[in-house]
């Protein structure tokens, strides 16, 4: 049996290795290393695959993020609505250019934002909301888009981890996670369902205005060369990351439904065990399983991560301490915010090995191992 890891990159490789070896080999041949032509076909390809008027590539998902709300124009002490159950990068950027981060509740069920907790910490100087698709889960798009109409605030969406999902409006139409609200950011860090072989991200938009000012941001400020605008920063995807994303995009939905046979497997054999919590699927939504994310009500998780290190078993905590209570916003006076149900989960949550090329001998070994900690007959 092959090594078990939380992703198998080099594996992947090797099932494309003649497309992506082709396509490094095109970029470094023309040297077309900064704005090739292989930038503006991924970013056409990507709009495409969204369905959406507007992709911006950038360095990475914090850039993205960063130049979303320099791009809507929020300025220092605006307040920003965001979960505190996410990655650090979302909420680092509103911290960063001093806006004020108001963490709130999730979900239990979604592990994303709960609707009724933005609701609650509207205040006047609220400006924008950063609903987190995470773990490949749809935030609850719909609740959250019709808060913000009516109080006249912008939707950042935070796709990092929910790339390719499919979300059902209430008005019937199916659209892409990340075309929702006024900007939707994302990254292609090497693990992310949509992986280059280095750090990228992207910005998109239906907003022909805000994409002009995120193009000119990310820019240096600029759209005639040495003639600066506004203040910007240098935020570009690579041309080899292009060229390895426009390979890889045309495999995603092949990457999705190997994630979410992975996921089934898993569902059928813990969904017994009690105490033990399987993922919940929304019915607006189609979970792309980015993480396979367990919530221990009863059991010890040391215990249990003990017991798949022995095994060899790799696990992970998405995330061990929450933004709130994070030392780096203790001057927004984060320390006192009350979020019980962030807690309980952060507590409890332990994600389990899920990649495109998880063979079933692998996840056989992974099973058997948790239920035999949970002696649970599968």
């Amino acid at each position: 049996m092959k090594k078990i890891q939380m992703v198998d990159l080099v594996s992947q490789y090797e099932k494309i290795k003649p497309s992506i070896d082709t396509a490094i080999q095109d970029v470094i041949q023309h040297a077309h290393f900064i704005n090739g032509p292989a930038v503006s076909r991924f970013q056409t390809d990507l709009q495409e695959y969204l369905g959406v008027k507007h992709v911006i590539p950038c360095a990475n998902g914090t850039d993205a993020l960063q130049i979303a709300m320099m791009a809507l124009g929020l300025k220092p002490g605006d307040e920003i609505i965001t979960p505190s159950f996410t990655y650090i990068a979302t909420t680092e950027v509103i911290a960063l250019l001093g806006l004020k981060p108001v963490f709130v509740e999730v979900d239990p069920q979604t592990f994303c934002i709960d609707p009724a907790a933005i609701e609650a910490a509207i205040t006047p100087k609220t400006k924008a909301i950063v609903p987190v698709h995470l773990y490949g889960q749809a935030a609850n798009m719909n609740a959250v888009m019709d808060i913000a109409q009516k109080h006249n605030l912008f939707v950042i969406e935070d796709n990092a981890q929910a790339i390719g999902s499919d979300y059902h409006l209430t008005n019937g139409k199916k659209v892409k996670t990340g075309t929702i609200g006024d900007i939707g950011c994302t990254s292609f860090f090497p693990s992310k369902n949509l992986g280059c072989y280095g750090d990228g991200g992207a910005l998109c938009t239906n907003n022909d205005e805000l994409a002009k000012k995120i193009k000119m941001i990310a820019n240096h400020g600029q759209q005639q060369k040495y003639v600066h605008e506004v203040i910007g920063c240098n935020s570009r995807l690579d041309t080899i990351q292009a060229a390895i994303l426009e390979v890889k995009l045309r495999q995603l939905d092949n990457y999705i439904d190997a994630r979410r046979e992975v996921a089934e497997r898993y569902d059928e054999a813990f969904a017994s065990i009690p105490g033990v919590r399987i993922p919940f699927r929304a019915d607006d939504s189609k979970h792309v399983f980015h993480q396979y994310t367990l919530i221990l009500e009863n059991a010890s998780r040391g215990a249990l991560q003990e017991a798949l290190t022995a095994n060899d078993i790799p696990s992970m905590i998405y995330y061990p301490i929450p933004a709130h209570k994070q030392q780096m916003f203790a001057a927004f006076g984060s320390s006192n915010t009350e979020l019980p149900t962030t807690d309980w989960l952060t507590d409890r949550v332990i994600s389990l090995p899920i990649h495109t090329e998880m063979d079933e001998e692998q996840q056989e070994y992974i099973i058997d191992t948790v239920n035999s900690f949970f002696g649970n007959k599968h």
